[in-house]
């Protein structure tokens, strides 16, 4: 049978510090969705992922002159910089957020990145994993009034990974390596794998559904 639907998700390192674990856990939650789409194995879809790492981007502060809800194109920004950032944006169909709490909210350059763009997130699907000491939840939910404030449709599920106990929260602190693996039961975090792919699954039905109007 033929593939009906084919869609690129973006995984989203909302994090640019200078000693990070994102990436490792990022890399986690990769895994975890692409082990739950083989095993749905649905021939009426394939998904594409593009790891979006912020470090890598590299945007300014922002310094548009413009307001990015008034900018309908890539070709309406100032900076090449912006141009760069809307075309991979818009290129994605639905976003995996993977965040840190600090401060109760999430990272300011996630933030920044969110801002430089409106049109480009506007009613496409978005799920939300947080970390941090008691998992982000504080963080998960602030990111979701501003993606909703952006019109992006934020699945209801969303995941937060707590750190377990003090020695994995000084490797989190560190950057060290987590041990991390989306195939070991009893490795960290493999209890809530699970709640990863649930929030999956509501994020593949409303990519499925369609994108809403921006209007």
């Amino acid at each position: 049978m033929a593939t009906d639907k084919a869609f690129k998700v973006g995984i989203i390192i909302g994090s640019r510090r200078v000693v990070r674990v994102g990436p490792q856990i990022a890399s986690f939650v990769h895994d975890i969705i692409k082990n739950a789409e083989e095993k749905a194995a649905s021939p009426r879809r394939t998904v594409t992922f593009d790891v979006v790492d912020l470090k890598a981007v590299d945007l300014p502060f922002f310094d548009e002159p413009g307001i990015p809800q008034r900018i309908q194109s890539a070709d309406g920004y100032a900076h090449e910089h912006t141009r760069a950032w809307s075309r991979r944006v818009a290129a994605l169909d639905a976003f995996v957020f993977v965040t840190p709490q600090r401060n109760w909210s999430f990272p300011a350059e996630l933030k920044n990145a969110l801002d430089f763009l409106f049109h480009e997130w506007a009613g496409k699907p978005a799920m939300i994993v947080s970390y941090g000491g008691h998992g982000g939840h504080q963080c998960a939910e602030q990111l979701r009034a501003v993606l909703r404030a952006m019109r992006v449709r934020v699945t209801e599920k969303s995941v937060g990974f707590a750190f377990p106990d003090p020695d994995f929260r000084t490797k989190c602190f560190n950057g060290q390596e987590l041990g991390l693996d989306a195939s070991n039961d009893a490795g960290p975090w493999a209890a809530q794998r699970s709640e990863v792919v649930s929030a999956w699954d509501e994020l593949v039905k409303a990519l499925e559904e369609g994108p809403e109007s921006k209007a």
